[in-house]
């Protein structure tokens, strides 16, 4: 539908409902003075009942969900309460005139129309700022997806950035050095540098926890004696002072406790060859 036709539309709509307002305005006017309303709280009663059934209709077109709904229920009330309050004029005579008189003969059917007009204003009041609230709040459905799809960017850019920040390797522990009598050197495997390569070679993922001992990568355990076998090889020309923890550990690559305890082994041993060269002389 081209604009040309939306506004014939709706001036049609504007027209037909300033009409359906006139015709209706001599019946809530004669109601209202039959209330106790003056001249001026009369000509202006019409508008509390037709006007916020017109502002109930456009908040209908504007909200949405809920708020619809209720915009709705709002539009229906007080439709319903207009087509009472026109029967009514057109059941009584006397209300033609302006004067009071009753709206009907039977007493507790007066009291709920008379109940019911002069009710109308505070629901208009309540009602009326109620819609006027939700409608100034409402987003309209574009702007929610935008404002859903900016968020949704957001989070995923966040998670894109934490994925491609490498976690730092779990430490695997050694394991505690085991005292030997055999000092005999065990070559390490050589699959161990390819293992390490293969590892590295794999993309790095985000950790999220403790890594399970499955998923660690595979790393020889050397004894005790393969240790100090090791040591022994690499400080066969080192001096006493160079003999170091720190030194020994550096050199085999082990903890520091393991580093101290071949230290002790190596000095120990030292001491034994001396005394030994010493008895011999």
């Amino acid at each position: 539908m081209n604009r040309t036709a939306k506004g014939l539309l709706v001036a049609a709509l504007v027209g037909v409902v300033a009409m359906a307002f006139r015709v209706s305005w001599n019946a809530q006017r004669d109601v209202a003075r039959t209330v106790g309303a003056d001249g001026t709280a009369a000509l202006l009663y019409p508008f509390v009942v037709d006007g916020l059934m017109a502002l109930a209709l456009v908040a209908t077109l504007v909200l949405t969900g809920k708020d619809k709904a209720f915009a709705l229920r709002v539009l229906a009330g007080y439709t319903v309460a207009s087509l009472v309050l026109n029967y009514v004029h057109g059941l009584v005579p006397e209300l033609h005139g302006g004067g009071r008189v009753q709206l009907a003969d039977w007493d507790p059917a007066n009291w709920v129309l008379v109940l019911l007009a002069t009710s109308l204003p505070v629901g208009s009041i309540f009602f009326g700022s109620d819609l006027v609230a939700k409608v100034l709040h409402h987003r309209p459905a574009r702007i929610a997806d935008q404002d859903e799809s900016d968020q949704s960017t957001l989070n995923r850019l966040g998670s894109d950035l934490h994925k491609s920040t490498p976690a730092a390797p779990a430490e695997v522990p050694e394991l505690p050095a085991i005292e030997s009598a055999d000092p005999s050197p065990v070559e390490l495997p050589q699959s161990a540098p390819a293992l390490a390569v293969a590892a590295v070679q794999h993309a790095p993922r985000r950790a999220t926890g403790r890594v399970p001992e499955s998923a660690r990568t595979p790393r020889p355990t050397r004894t005790a004696d393969e240790l100090l076998g090791e040591a022994r090889s690499a400080t066969a020309d080192w001096s006493d002072t160079e003999l170091t923890a720190e030194a020994i550990r550096k050199a085999v690559r082990t903890s520091s406790a393991n580093g101290r305890r071949l230290r002790d082994s190596l000095r120990a041993e030292r001491a034994e060859q001396a005394t030994a060269v010493e008895a011999v002389a």
